[in-house]
């Protein structure tokens, strides 16, 4: 067997073996999500009191989070094998806003924060560019 083959033998398993841990992490992050879905609906319906807005909003932004996971796994396969740039900024975006929302005591921070959403964003831009689109 030549060299070449035996590289191509050893990329081909490791994918799988890839693909396969990626298939339990999506797994993984549909009970969570589901536990998430659980969650809010709790906080909705069942609890007596007035919902805490901070609760609420954290476990929204906090499931789309999970669904962003998810969407990112399912892309992956869908484009054969490859994680595609945009799903990781807005993951960043929805993860900074949480964090916003969750940590908004030091006026600095929080426009710290703003100021890493701005370049995201205009990373976003530049990555859906003409440029610098890939498709």
């Amino acid at each position: 067997m030549a060299a070449s083959q035996r590289g191509m033998v050893v990329a081909k398993t490791m994918q799988r073996i890839l693909n396969l841990f990626l298939m339990g992490l999506g797994a993984i992050l549909l009970l969570f999500l589901g536990r998430e879905t659980y969650h809010l609906t709790l906080v909705l319906f069942v609890n007596g009191d007035e919902p805490s807005s901070y609760l609420l909003i954290e476990g929204i932004v906090i499931y789309f989070l999970y669904f962003e996971f998810i969407a990112l796994i399912v892309k992956y396969f869908a484009s054969g094998y490859h994680f595609p740039l945009r799903y990781f900024i807005y993951i960043g975006i929805t993860a900074i806003v949480r964090l916003i929302i969750v940590d908004h005591k030091n006026p600095v921070d929080t426009l710290l924060y703003s100021a890493a959403i701005l370049v995201l964003v205009v990373t976003l831009w530049l990555a859906n560019s003409d440029r610098l689109k890939r498709e």
